[in-house]
């Protein structure tokens, strides 16, 4: 009989030590998710390049630069965490793959979370009362963002003061009936259930996120990314359904270390992947093919978009009552309106309309009169951009709400 470290040999006269084996960079198993990290940490690098170099032009700002650049810091962190999933765990290893596998999550969605919690807060808000909510400063933005981050942290701290890390020696994980095919997998000493309390917070964190894209979907899409962000947290919610299966299913396979670690990597890498390429490519590509979309407005403060947006309860009462995504809507045309607005005979008026635009009144008086357009002006000093200025024709002959659409 051989200790649980030890095998019997062909002839099944002795026992010899069991091999040890782990995931290795030329394995089948990892080229493919290092090849996805290194695509990604190159794209990601090129989009922080190209928003530091335009970092003053009104697309760069209206992304939101603070918490754009937190945002990528945290798609970088994702796929370099591939790179500590396959290098050979030793102390430092798991110590530094605890710490960044859900960090780089974490700081995602955080940062998501907060801009749609931003855009939901002032749209429901101006919906029931005339008051600008409070915490939409770029500076309480990015101090919410480090909050929730930082719950992470120290959910990790707690963990390496409870069970301090360290690299094991599996005997059982690939323990066949055939003693002579029996290995030891080296690995960290990190448990499925240690896995899912480490990524249980990010996963909060996105599911609370989609909630409130979902409750934002009816914000046209040039209000701060709010339809860009639902596409991205509806896609990584899909990845990440298709991931728990494949991950929990293959707990009693033979190559249990291969396929978990390859289908982790490869999912903390789509999830990336998605937030970068539904958020930042379209900026990036307007910025360098198309720089004539990327020309400065007027600016106004933040103020008034909040004003424009409370406004709609003083005008119409009912507003209120209705849906979420119906009161939120009425403020605004289309999207195919941005475009009528912003056409060439806008562009000609423009210099007159600035010689005129310190006298003129943010909200000009509301006509009875079903044959006057009624224009409210409505602008956000974050984004140093102008707002689409757009009118309508009152539909009775009471004063209504003007629809118009503005960034925010």
């Amino acid at each position: 009989m051989c200790r649980f470290d030890l095998r019997p040999n062909v002839n099944h006269t002795g026992c010899v030590s069991i091999p040890i084996v782990k995931l290795e960079w030329s394995s089948p198993w990892a080229v493919f998710p290092v090849l996805l990290a290194v695509v990604g940490i190159m794209a990601t690098v090129f989009v922080v390049g190209t928003f530091v170099r335009y970092n003053d032009t009104p697309i760069v700002k209206a992304s939101g630069r603070e918490l754009s650049y937190v945002l990528l810091t945290g798609i970088f962190l994702c796929y370099a965490t591939t790179f500590l999933m396959i290098s050979t765990p030793d102390v430092g290893i798991c110590s530094m793959r605890r710490i960044f596998l859900g960090l780089g999550m974490s700081i995602s969605y955080a940062a998501l979370l907060t801009k749609t919690n931003r855009i939901y807060r002032i749209f429901e808000q101006g919906s029931m009362t005339v008051s600008a909510p409070k915490l939409i400063s770029p500076a309480s933005q990015l101090a919410i963002t480090f909050t929730l981050a930082s719950v992470q942290l120290l959910g990790v701290c707690i963990w390496f003061g409870v069970d301090p890390s360290k690299a094991i020696i599996d005997y059982e994980d690939q323990r066949t009936s055939n003693p002579v095919m029996a290995r030891g997998v080296l690995k960290c000493d990190i448990s499925d259930l240690s896995l899912i309390c480490l990524l249980g917070y990010s996963m909060l964190l996105m599911v609370t996120c989609t909630v409130y894209a979902i409750k934002t979907r009816g914000v046209p899409e040039t209000f701060n990314e709010a339809k860009p962000i639902g596409f991205t947290m509806y896609t990584t919610c899909i990845i990440w359904l298709a991931f728990i299966p494949i991950f929990f299913g293959t707990s009693q396979s033979t190559e249990k270390l291969y396929i978990q670690t390859t289908t982790l990597t490869i999912s903390v890498s789509l999830s990336a992947s998605v937030s970068l390429g539904l958020l930042y490519m379209p900026k990036v590509y307007v910025v360098l093919f198309h720089p004539e979309q990327n020309v400065p407005k007027r600016t106004r403060s933040l103020k008034a978009v909040v004003t424009a947006a409370t406004m709609s309860n003083k005008f119409n009462p009912k507003a209120g009552l209705r849906p979420n995504g119906e009161a939120k809507t009425e403020l605004c045309e289309s999207l195919e309106t941005q475009s009528r607005c912003t056409g060439e005979e806008e562009e000609e008026e423009e210099e007159e309309e600035e010689e005129e635009e310190e006298e003129e009144p943010l909200f000009p008086p509301l006509s009875g009169s079903s044959n006057n357009n009624n224009f409210i002006y409505i602008y956000i000093a974050p984004l140093k951009t102008m707002s689409t200025k757009c009118s309508t024709e009152s539909q009775s002959k009471t004063s209504g709400i003007v629809r118009n659409q503005y960034y925010i």
